[in-house]
């Protein structure tokens, strides 16, 4: 069943991706108009490192290397405009630009803004979206996840 009564469980990734002048790319969604690291939706078959490095691109036109896994964590439930409502299975990662001095650009229409920001001034985000930044800052060389209890 699809619609409004069911909730659609999604596989979607984030790019924390951080530049050699320890800032972060982030985008300002045009759905919310709030800032948070660049994410979206795999693609069929598309493996996570791929899916994250095209939606990186796809959303700025900066090409990224996927450095590693930093966490797995779901959504809250969102509701769309289209009145469907999601949850999604997150795989955080920790990525770079592929060459230096990439500058970003609004590629498509999922965003109205991006850009460079230092760590230390970020723009107005989510407490969520600030720790997602978080996790791939501790550099830690496991995966962060939530323990089973």
């Amino acid at each position: 069943m699809v619609g409004p009564d069911c909730l659609l469980w999604l596989p979607g990734v984030v790019a924390v991706v951080r530049n050699e002048h320890r800032q972060v790319l982030l985008q300002r969604r045009s759905t919310a108009g709030l800032w948070t690291p660049l994410s979206g939706i795999l693609e069929p078959g598309e493996t996570p490192a791929a899916g994250v490095a095209r939606e990186v691109t796809e959303e700025t036109g900066v090409r990224v290397v996927v450095e590693r896994l930093a966490a797995v964590t779901s959504s809250p439930p969102v509701r769309h405009s289209n009145g469907h409502r999601a949850q999604y299975l997150e795989l955080v990662f920790a990525c770079r630009p592929a060459g230096p001095g990439q500058l970003p650009r609004v590629c498509d229409d999922e965003s109205v803004e991006v850009g460079w920001f230092a760590l230390d001034a970020l723009p107005s985000m989510s407490e969520r979206m600030r720790e997602l930044i978080a996790l791939v800052e501790k550099d830690e060389p496991r995966a962060w996840f939530t323990p089973a209890s």
